[in-house]
């Protein structure tokens, strides 16, 4: 394999800082966001190379845009990228997350920003849309692909759980695509997982009591904010160290602040323990996801070069583009329908951030995001 380029570390660390700034709309809406920056405009990956990286990401434990984003900077710069790259898509979630948390531990409330939310998140279903129509063309590449995907969307629609529709989307595309061939892949199924026994033992782990407690969340967490929400319950609220009502509290912040949501862990710190326990809690979270993709980066070209593999990924990644799809369909119900009646708020601000899409060719995601954010602020002042 090529021996990865130092690239820009400047660049990358530039391009990931904005993309954390205005990365509303949780990992969908993240991956929509990476995927204009980095292949289309960028064109630092091809398609397919993004689409490898984003199925493989959906496997392992964590926040999986975060490790999306590592992936993309390792790609670009090497190792120093990936640290990079992660470091300032995360920075603006932590940094903001720890002013709300000081406002709330100082004065007892967060500064009110619902109105702009409420505004940025029906333009996020745009950059969404757009995203799944371009990845999907490159990752339904044949009928059966297409029938995997379909199945996929339903189970998602259904409440079953993405990890598992994953697996099983890339298992039965591996069987197939393994069966039209002729190939052993047994050999390369050996090759892959040698590098994984020989590096198993390299988390280094703290005595404080923050860190522990959040890198265990970091290194196990698969799914969404609400999957986050009862691992933080088991942890924290069932032993006595934080009440319901305040973990209900971070989770909300989570969500409405930029970057992952996994920046909960910060202001759950500073409720913990100051400053110093939100520096320890943030460390712990994320720790697991660098060294996740560290040891995942090179693996991804050796599952290309085995038959049932290179088809296990397809499946995966044809399976990842159809949970983006639910997750639209989701956040669509919620966003225009949040209380059973049509919200015609919502409704304007998608269909003026639509146009402005496909309309105006300088347009981008963080216009559309800003255009929106604007909006939702005017409609609710003024309207």
């Amino acid at each position: 394999m090529e021996e990865k380029s130092e690239g820009n570390l400047r660049e990358i660390a530039s391009v990931f800082f904005k993309l954390g700034c205005i990365a509303f709309g949780g990992p969908a809406a993240h991956i929509a966001l990476m995927e204009t920056e980095i292949v289309s405009q960028r064109k630092w990956l091809s398609r397919q190379r993004f689409l490898d990286l984003m199925g493989a990401t959906n496997l392992i434990p964590g926040p999986n845009s975060t490790e999306l984003t590592m992936h993309c900077g390792y790609e670009r710069g090497g190792w120093k990228g990936l640290i990079v790259a992660g470091i300032c898509f995360i920075f603006p979630a932590v940094a903001i997350t720890g002013v709300l948390a000081w406002c709330y531990t100082s004065y007892g409330q967060v500064p009110a920003v619902k109105p702009f939310i409420q505004g940025i998140t029906p333009a996020v279903l745009v950059v969404i849309l757009e995203a799944i129509l371009k990845l999907g063309k490159k990752a339904l590449k044949t009928k059966w692909l297409y029938f995997i995907a379909f199945l996929v969307l339903i189970c998602s629609l259904l409440g079953v759980n993405e990890i598992y529709a994953l697996l099983a989307a890339g298992v039965l595309a591996g069987a197939f695509f393994a069966s039209r061939s002729r190939n052993k892949s047994l050999k390369n199924l050996l090759l892959l997982a040698l590098p994984l026994s020989a590096t198993q033992n390299e988390l280094v782990l703290s005595q404080g009591k923050i860190f522990l407690s959040f890198l265990k969340v970091g290194a196990i967490l698969y799914g969404s904010g609400y999957v986050l929400f009862a691992y933080l319950d088991a942890e924290l609220v069932v032993p006595g160290y934080l009440s319901r009502p305040d973990l209900l509290e971070a989770i909300a912040v989570g969500q409405f602040t930029p970057g992952p949501v996994l920046s909960t862990a910060t202001f759950i710190g500073w409720q913990l323990g100051g400053w110093q326990g939100a520096l320890a809690a943030t460390a712990g979270i994320f720790l697991p996801s660098f060294l996740f993709v560290l040891l995942l980066n090179p693996l991804v070209d050796r599952m290309r070069k085995s038959t049932f593999l290179s088809g296990f990924l397809d499946g995966v990644n044809a399976a990842a583009v159809a949970v983006m799809a639910g997750v639209v369909i989701k956040m669509g119900k919620d966003v225009f329908f949040p209380l059973g009646d049509f919200e015609w708020t919502a409704g304007l601000i998608f269909i003026a951030a639509l146009i402005l899409n496909y309309t105006w060719k300088r347009s981008n995601a963080l216009i559309i995001v800003l255009f929106g954010s604007l909006m939702g602020f005017l409609l609710h002042h003024f309207v």
